[in-house]
């Protein structure tokens, strides 16, 4: 696809986190000095949150590019809304240890079972729990229960916990003293700046050979930082279609004029949520004025006989039905390129 037409060897902003394009921008350098402590301390809970798309999860892929499994026992563990016992069973789930079925003493003697031979052995074992903002305050409890498994005064389990901001929340409620007192240390990832997305497109081009083709405008790099405010997830998303839409129109360069073309196809298509703060509207594209034809003099004498509170009820129905006949003609377009994609062979899983 557009990786072949830029002569690229892959897909430079694709959306599922790989190690290999982990970008160390002063604030995730600073959430891996953090995880990378936390592993010498050998102990604690290390808490690392952050707003959507910010980098938790490449965090997580990067910090286990780098484990040496002779040594850990690393898992990582994607929340839900579940309950403590559920906990239990998922982290037992998780190192491959039995769980269905089982009750509570169970899972815990299992879990207890399964570190103490890990430490007999030399090695350390490490949870890495993601989403945890979605975990309820009894949950987080029952993590905290399982650092009490220790040996020789030192803990047999470390668990790194990454959520997004309301996970912050979570810890400040009533009756989470203990847990609050069992964290190492924390850390919060905020978005790129301006200057550092400009480096974050360039990092994730040259990770795919890139040679220059196509070329970002000064005018594009600007657009894209005002539409995605510097995060991540939202910069690979418009990049990812920019390049698409680059291919299409077989352009070479990108300026502000492109991007503010996908821009507006994402915003059409509900990218831009209603709650998501971040993002700024794009620029409207500018259409041509319609000329409405002036109706014959018979018409005019029916809309004269009409009442003006009926007139603007149904000037109201009309509008509604020139809007909803604009949405229709959009999705058209777009369900044409959809099209022309999987005739080409374009698929989901690129």
């Amino acid at each position: 696809m557009y990786d072949d037409f830029y002569r690229l060897s892959g897909k430079p902003f694709q959306l599922s986190p790989d190690h290999r394009f982990f970008f160390k921008s002063k604030i995730h350098n600073r959430a891996m000095a953090y995880l990378r402590y936390g592993l010498e301390q050998g102990e604690g809970f290390i808490v690392v949150t952050g707003g959507i798309g910010t980098g938790k999860t490449m965090l997580v892929r990067n910090l286990f590019s780098e484990l040496d499994t002779r040594r850990v026992i690393a898992t990582q563990l994607v929340t839900t809304q579940i309950e403590a016992e559920d906990v239990l069973r998922m982290v037992c789930a998780s190192f491959g240890l039995a769980h269905e079925g089982a009750d509570k003493a169970t899972l815990l003697r299992n879990l207890e079972t399964f570190f103490r031979a890990r430490n007999s052995e030399g090695k350390r074992v490490l949870l890495v729990v993601d989403e945890a903002q979605n975990l309820p305050a009894r949950s987080v409890e029952e993590l905290r229960m399982l650092s009490n498994f220790q040996n020789n005064g030192r803990a047999l389990l470390q668990t790194f916990l990454l959520g997004q901001e309301q996970f912050k929340q979570t810890l400040k409620t009533a009756g989470m003293e203990q847990f609050r007192q069992r964290i190492t240390a924390s850390y919060h990832l905020q978005a790129l700046d301006k200057k550092e997305t400009q480096q974050y497109v360039a990092h994730r081009l040259k990770c795919v050979n890139w040679s220059g083709d196509p070329k970002f405008k000064a005018d594009a790099i600007e657009e894209i930082y005002n539409f995605t405010k510097g995060v991540p997830r939202r910069v690979n998303v418009l990049c990812d279609r920019l390049m698409l839409h680059g291919f299409l129109e077989q352009l070479h360069t990108f300026d502000r004029e492109a991007v503010v073309a996908v821009t507006a196809e994402l915003n059409e298509e509900g990218w831009k949520s209603s709650d998501d703060e971040n993002v700024r509207e794009a620029p409207e594209a500018t259409e041509t004025p319609e000329v409405v034809p002036r109706p014959d003099p018979a018409v005019e004498d029916r809309i004269r006989s009409v009442s003006n509170d009926d007139l603007m009820r149904r000037l109201a129905v009309v509008e509604k039905e020139i809007k909803a006949l604009k949405k229709s003609v959009r999705k058209d377009r777009s369900l044409l390129r959809k099209a022309i994609l999987i005739e080409l062979g374009e698929t989901d899983d690129d």
